[in-house]
């Protein structure tokens, strides 16, 4: 556990905001720790945070360090979940459930009533994030990634429905013992 991690005496504050060029350094180092086989390159983050009308790109700090991002391509009324890392240092204690659960309400502040993405066959903490969070496979995309790596088709109906909304605020219960999470626009 990373020394800034968890204070002894109580949750660890977040801060989740938006996602600067500022940032990439510390971005493509986890990209690059989490997604070894294929990170993506500074470059292509450039061009994702370049399309502000169609992208929202977040990061998640604990102090002065950067822990984690995500990122939403909007279209039409459905959110799809570009890409979600936490570094490894940091996994395993809640904070991507705490980037997803930003998207959601990101994704419902931009009026997107479904919720997609897709996840490499076999990932399997990445498979139970996406299921607390009501996504359910409904395809798969057949050498998505490189080395001929499958992905699942996941979808969310309805996130801004009121059942969703009691899922999403009994996930965002079970993360307050360990985080205390401040949204920043």
């Amino acid at each position: 556990m990373s020394r800034d991690a968890r204070p002894s005496d109580g949750p660890v504050r977040v801060v989740v905001a938006p996602l600067r060029v500022t940032d990439l350094r510390a971005v493509v180092r986890i990209e690059e720790a989490v997604f070894a086989e294929e990170p993506w390159s500074r470059r292509l983050f450039e061009e994702e945070l370049a399309q502000r009308t169609s992208r929202v790109y977040r990061a998640a700090w604990v102090g002065r360090r950067l822990v984690g991002y995500a990122g939403l391509m909007l279209v039409d009324d459905e959110a799809h979940v570009n890409t979600l890392a936490v570094s490894p240092d940091d996994q395993g204690r809640g904070l991507g459930s705490a980037l997803l659960a930003d998207l959601v309400h990101t994704a419902l502040d931009r009026r997107a009533r479904h919720l997609t993405l897709e996840v490499r066959v076999g990932n399997e903490a990445a498979l139970g994030l996406y299921s607390r969070f009501g996504l359910a496979p409904v395809g798969v995309r057949r050498d998505y990634y490189g080395h001929g790596a499958d992905a699942l088709v996941m979808w969310a109906r309805d996130i801004d429905g009121p059942e969703y909304a009691v899922r999403l605020g009994g996930l965002e219960s079970d993360l307050a013992p360990a985080l205390e999470i401040e949204r920043r626009d």
